[in-house]
């Protein structure tokens, strides 16, 4: 008996379906000579603080920095009665091999060498890997299984990835939270990106937008524009100049150009396009996509591959043919694919690029949301567009001179629309478009030209402009950034470049909203005055993505056999203490940073200072001051009306507020009156009706 033990439910379920595993079981499945299970993601992982010492539970200087001489695990929350079913199958007496099954890649063999491990395990195991849960392909998988022990080192690395994390993270999270009174996470990938977020916003508020002019020439029914002008009586001459001369035609440029088309859809591109044609954030998308990956309507989606393997390529021409008739805008489209643009093998990692499958082209739309349909068109689309002919265009440039200066105009004639015309043919049927700020014009065709052509009484007007600051990031633009942050500094081979992975960035985005760090206006992502902050405080080896590709250059080491783990994690914790070390204490000044913005809701009756709004009560900001208003006054409460934050800042403005219909306990009606604040001093504040009106 073969025990198989997938990462997510969903993957166990199409395999098992495979291998004729049918009978269900409590937390797998049985047939076929195979007992096919799964670990739900993360079931194992590090041990908190707190489970080395109980004194880290409270976060104290003294205690850093925490290095765990020997690393602890526990069971995911929850998901105990999982790995205890994994554990007694993995013991069972009929069970002779494991195959892992978690996704390829340093984070599956990571949760399958975790589980492995702690339950005790050791049976031989091999390894599985598939791109798509298509039956093709997992059949193939199976007949193509590896050692389990081939990747080693591969855990290797994972294993010092996240001990790595672990030991930044936890470290550095607390020392600036102690010093600063305030939880601040800090990460190795969300604080850079934070960081990217605040020089941009810096650099819109610092800039300086200049006015700039903009002759327009008229001229045989086109129009060509002058440099920028800066001088606005520089703009008035070259105007006046040009009225009623002549323009003359000095230079013709014709050029044949191509727009190759576009690759295919890894994750994180997928994200930015659903984001700036729909709005969808990045972590919808990737709900959506893993919705209709476990619908196996698409390949898996968590890739960072925009090429398919040269194996594929039968089985790519014969979807390409499926999608071409069931898909609206395709209709009397006809499509010669060329396959050869979109298979590398050398370009494809873990997993392919995201595509439609068989199983789509069989069932179509059928059950679909519409936001899962838009999803789905995307990657049909964009898969039909990689193969397209390239769009093609004649680029005109004519430089004319008028009064003695020089104007340009600037033409395009589209002499075959290619991927183009699958573009704009897929964009209506979803009926969207680019954001308006974020989509270049289009040039359209110059009338027939001649060098040397002549043009009398030209027209000419001014026209005001400004120079525009950087645009705020968007997720789409965040994303493209943090894919690339870094890039240069990391090696080729590396398992994972930029800030983040396809899989995780789209949850660091959402994790630097939770914590206050940023928010979300529109689609527009600005930092907070904490993440400001945050970014200010923190060295520079955390708020810049060199540290991620300083590690991933020697992940890649560890994973190649070419680097002592121990070596890599004997520098990763002198970084913690060294870290530790240099932050032992900050001014008093600096510790208030991140106090909490506090509005003075008026002055204090005894001591002048300012009186604040808390909980429970209105106090007084001056520590010696006595002062207390609570909001659970017995004055208020017999009356039945709620010492409202209104009532009290009248009460210490006035002296006194009018309150309508408070309650009389020795009628049992109501009355309107006038309450004045009556201090005495005393520990109690007291307060009295001035008068009653029935």
């Amino acid at each position: 008996m073969k025990l198989v033990i997938a990462e997510k439910p969903s993957v166990a379920k199409a395999i098992a379906a495979v291998l004729h595993a049918d009978e269900r079981k409590n937390g797998y499945m049985e047939g076929g000579g195979y007992l096919v299970s799964w670990c739900i993601g993360h079931l194992i992982s590090f041990a908190d603080a707190a489970g080395y010492n109980e004194q880290y539970r409270k976060w104290n200087y003294d205690d850093l920095p925490i290095i765990p001489q020997e690393w602890k695990f526990v069971i995911a929350g929850g998901k105990e009665q999982q790995f205890s079913v994994l554990k007694d199958l993995m013991h069972r007496n009929d069970v002779t091999e494991i195959i892992n099954a978690c996704d390829s890649g340093r984070e599956g063999e990571l949760i399958f060498r975790f589980v492995y491990e702690q339950a005790d395990c050791g049976k031989p195991f091999s390894r599985l890997w598939i791109s798509s849960m298509e039956e093709s392909a997992i059949r193939e998988g199976f007949s193509n299984l590896k050692d389990g022990h081939d990747y080693d080192n591969l855990y290797q690395s994972a294993l010092c990835r996240a001990k790595a994390d672990w030991l930044i993270g936890i470290n550095a999270t607390r020392l600036f939270s102690i010093l600063y009174h305030k939880t601040l996470n800090v990460g190795r990938v969300q604080t850079p990106t934070l960081d990217m977020i605040v020089k941009r916003d810096y650099a819109i508020d610092s800039f300086k937008k200049e006015k700039y002019h903009v002759v327009r020439l008229q001229a045989g029914g086109m129009t060509a524009l002058s440099e920028k002008l800066f001088d606005p009586a520089a703009a008035q001459q070259m105007k006046t100049a040009c009225e009623k001369s002549q323009a003359v035609c000095t230079s013709l440029t014709k050029e044949a150009k191509t727009a190759a088309p576009p690759k295919l859809f890894d994750l994180t591109a997928l994200q930015r396009e659903a984001n700036r044609l729909f709005g969808f954030t990045a972590k919808q998308t990737l709900d959506y996509v893993q919705t209709l990956y476990e619908k196996r309507l698409l390949t898996y989606p968590r890739t960072d591959s925009k090429y398919i393997t040269s194996d594929m390529a039968g089985s790519t021409e014969e979807l390409i043919s499926g999608l071409c008739g069931i898909l609206p805008f395709m209709q009397g489209i006809a499509l010669t694919p060329d396959l050869s643009r979109i298979v590398d093998n050398a370009k494809v990692t873990d997993h392919h690029a995201i595509l439609p499958t068989a199983e789509f082209v069989k069932n179509g739309f059928a059950a679909l949301t519409e936001s899962e349909k838009k999803i789905v068109i995307l990657v049909c689309a964009k898969l039909l567009c990689a193969v397209a002919a390239p769009y093609t265009y004649e680029a005109v440039t004519a430089v004319f001179e008028c009064g003695g200066y020089r104007f340009t105009a600037k033409g395009k004639t589209p002499t075959c629309e290619g991927w183009r015309e699958i573009d704009r043919l897929s964009r209506s049927v979803l009926k969207s478009k680019d954001d308006e700020d974020e989509a270049e014009p289009e040039e359209t065709a110059l009338p027939p030209l001649a060098e040397g052509q002549t043009f009398e009484n030209a027209a000419a007007e001014i026209t005001e402009h400004y120079t525009q600051p950087p645009k705020a990031f968007t997720e789409d633009t965040l994303l493209s950034a943090m894919e690339n942050a870094g890039k240069e500094e990391t090696p080729d081979e590396a398992e994972r470049k930029g800030l983040g992975t396809t899989a995780t960035r789209a949850g660091i985005i959402e994790k630097l909203i939770h914590a206050g760090f940023v928010q979300r206006s529109g689609k527009k992502l600005k930092a907070t005055k904490d993440g400001i902050n945050l970014t200010v405080v923190l060295p520079e080896a955390l708020t810049s993505p060199l540290l991620t590709a300083d590690w991933e250059t020697r992940l890649v080491e560890i994973a190649k056999g070419n680097e002592d783990p121990a070596g890599f994690m004997c520098g990763i914790e002198e970084m913690a203490a060294e870290l530790v070390k240099s932050y032992s204490h900050i001014s008093e000044d600096k510790a208030k940073l991140f106090a909490p913005q506090r509005e003075a809701i008026g002055t204090c009756p005894r001591c002048g200072a300012a009186v604040y709004e808390g909980k429970k009560n209105y106090y007084c900001g001056n520590r010696s001051c006595n002062f207390v208003m609570w909001k659970n006054d017995r004055f208020f409460e017999q009356r039945k009306k709620a010492f409202t934050k209104s009532i009290a800042a009248a009460l210490l403005k006035d002296g006194k507020v009018k309150i309508k219909g408070m309650y009389s306990t020795k009628t049992g009606n109501t009355f309107d009156g006038v309450v004045v604040l009556a201090d005495t001093g005393g520990k109690y504040v007291n307060y009295r009706v001035e008068q009653n009106r029935k």
